[in-house]
Parts: C-alpha cells; structure tokens; sequence
C-alpha cells in the first residue's frame, strides 16, 4: 500500500505497471510522474481518498481524521447526519472506517427487524386488485376486458430504504481490503436483507424522507447515501476489481460551511441563499458560496476557502480582494471568509474608505463535530452583533 499525506509534495518512488500508469492518470486522486527507473505520486490539489485497481492500492491520507471526513461529508448533503454515526469506529484505515461505519449502523437499523412498507405495483391479472388503469386497458386492449391493467399496492420488503442500505453494503462487499469480520457481517446484513432489489448500476440514488417508522433506519441510510455517493466499484477489463473513494475537500469544505450556516441562521429572519448568482458590473458573473438575506434583501456575505495559512499567518490577499467585490456588487457591509485552519484567531479587517468590514474565520477541524458545529454557530450569532 501506497500512503500519502494530503498536500504532500510526491511520495518515494515506486514502480507501476503500464495498466496501473493509465488508470491511477484517470482517477483523479494523484499525478503520476516518471522518475528514473520508476515513478512519484504526488497528490492532486485538494484530493484525498484512496484507489485500489490493478493489485495496487493508493491512499491520500487526509489531514483530518478519516471519521471526521465522514461527518463533514454526510452533514453536507443531510444535516440530520449526526456525530454518533461516525464515532467510535476503532478502525484506522479508510476502507475499513468506511466499512466498520456502514456495517455497525446497518446492524442498529435491522436489530429490531427489517422494515416493511407499501409500494405501489402496475401488472395485468384477470382478476381485480386494486385499481383497474383504465387508459392503459384501452389502450392496450380495445374492447376487452380481460385481462385487466391493474394498479394495486404491495405491503413488501422491496422499499426505498431496504434497497438503499443493500445496495450500500453490496457495494461495499467488493471492496477487497474490507477485513474477514467486517465481510461476514456486511454478509450477514446483506442476507437480511433479502427480498429487497439492488439499485441498478449507474442508477440515480432514489430520495427517501425521514419518518416516524423509519427513525431507527435513518443513522443507517444516511451511511449508506454517503456510500453511494463518493464509493464506485467496478471489473476491470482483466478481471480485477477496481474501488474509489475520492473527495474533493474544497468542495466537502464549501458545502459543510454553507450547510452549517444555513442551520444556523434558520431559526432567525431571513433565508440563506447557497450560491448566490451575481454580477460583478451588469455582465461578469459571480457564484457566492453562502448569501443571507432579509426581507430578500442581502445583509452578510460568507465565503469559505480550503486554504492554511502562510508561514507568516496570513492568507492571500486575493481572497479580500474577491469578497470586497461581492460586497461591493450586493451593497453589503459584513462578510465572513472561513478557511480550514489558522492559528492568528478571529480577525476583523475594516477596509479603508468603505463601510465594508471583512472578518477572517479560521476553524479548527480537529476537534469533535459538536464543536466544529459551535464554531460555525458563534459566526451566526456574531453576525447579528451591532
């Protein structure tokens, strides 16, 4: 195995085959770079995951734990993604820790027996169950009446929620680094399970809503909705699986920030726009990360930036530059730009000449998520402060 801190500037050198050359190229995790004999893998900017295909296995190690990863990135798509359903995973490797997480859970949400639910059924029969469809009928059978297109509900393990959660731990079944334990479990789960139908390949992840009788599945579903979204498996042409789980973490970053906010700021007036459109003078677009506004009117502006700060504790100045202009186009006085570290605090810079004060928000993202959360909470509260 192959581990290679985030941001690291190229690994030792290793020697690949020319199948293993092409697919780590395209994987979008590290750049391949030929070094004598051999080759240096140097991770691409703001990746982090890992890849096995081709008996070879890369992993871009994260400079968070793993299980906080996993927090920001389901928090991001669904805020009821809560702390305990990642936490107190002792596994320490990727493909375990993601493994361990979906497993335990899934076990939770089956204790008390596998869900059952009503789906709705469209056949044909030459009896009458449910509702007969009559278009269809004519359509399909002009002047007869048997048999009959019928639609009819079925009281069925086949459900939204089963399908997800099975499809999830299938998925994770071919992952090849999943440990003996950790497989017959997922095993055991997936036999559970059994009645349920599959997700296709490729198929769109299908919605699901939380609900009193599905609040034991729910920790689960959201694991196994993280699972399908940033896990993909497939048989290589030789035969061999191919797994990657590669994240953007600007991207995970941007949207657990904005996520954390609009949280925040929801109990209050207003509403929090995500991507705000703009222009910068009537033609120049502009996509603002987080907008809140009241009465439709914008009153804060937050940008959030994947970025350490310089060996002197400063950022780039590029980043006042780019929020003083959405300011300026959205005729708004208070902005917030948080980054994912730093070590000079909290800093408020007034620009000169302008009513525009630019606060710096570094987070610390080594601590538990209840506190990451109460970091973004405070910036909430202080953004209502005179």
């Amino acid at each position: 195995m192959i581990v290679i801190d985030e941001n690291a500037k190229s690994s030792e050198t290793v020697s690949l085959t020319a199948v293993q050359v092409d697919h780590l190229k395209r994987c979008d995790l590290v750049t391949v770079r030929p070094d004598g004999s051999g080759y240096k893998l140097v991770p691409k900017s703001k990746r982090v995951g890992a890849v096995h295909a081709h008996g070879l296995d890369v992993v871009v190690k994260p400079k968070m734990k793993i299980q906080r990863l996993l927090f920001m990135l389901g928090y991001a798509v669904n805020p009821g993604f809560r702390p305990e359903n990642v936490e107190g995973v002792e596994a320490d490797e990727l493909w375990a820790i993601v493994a361990e997480t979906l497993c335990r859970n899934a076990e939770r949400a089956l204790a008390r027996g596998v869900l059952l639910g009503y789906t709705t059924e469209h056949a044909t029969s030459a009896v009458v169950r449910g509702r007969i469809r009559i278009g269809d009928q004519i359509t399909k059978r002009p002047g007869r009446l048997t048999p009959m297109e019928i639609t009819h509900d079925e009281y069925t393990v086949d459900i939204t929620e089963n399908r997800l959660l099975r499809t999830a731990v299938r998925r994770m079944l071919k992952v090849p680094r999943v440990e003996a334990d950790i497989r017959r479990r997922l095993q055991h789960v997936d036999n559970k399970l059994a009645g349920s139908s599959p997700l296709a390949p490729r198929a769109l992840i299908p919605p699901w809503r939380p609900t009193r009788l599905n609040a034991p599945y729910q920790p689960a579903l959201r694991i196994a909705d993280l699972v399908l979204r940033t896990l993909s498996f497939e048989v290589g042409c030789n035969g061999l699986s191919i797994a990657s789980f590669v994240v953007n973490m600007e991207q995970v970053f941007e949207d657990f920030v904005t996520t954390a906010l609009t949280e925040a700021w929801s109990t209050g007036p207003g509403r929090t726009h995500r991507q705000f459109p703009a222009r910068l003078d009537g033609v120049v677009p502009m996509k603002i990360d987080a907008v809140h506004l009241v009465d439709e009117t914008p009153r804060f502006v937050v940008d959030a930036k994947y970025k350490l700060e310089s060996k002197s504790g400063r950022y780039p100045a590029t980043d006042l530059y780019q929020v003083l202009a959405y300011c300026t186009a959205l005729r708004v006085d208070r902005a917030w730009l948080v980054y994912a570290s730093g070590t000079a605090g909290v800093v408020p810079r007034r620009i000169s000449n302008s009513p525009v004060t630019i606060t710096e928000y570094p987070l610390d993202l080594d601590v538990p998520p209840s506190d990451l959360l109460a970091q973004l909470d405070r910036l909430a509260r202080s953004a209502w402060l005179p």
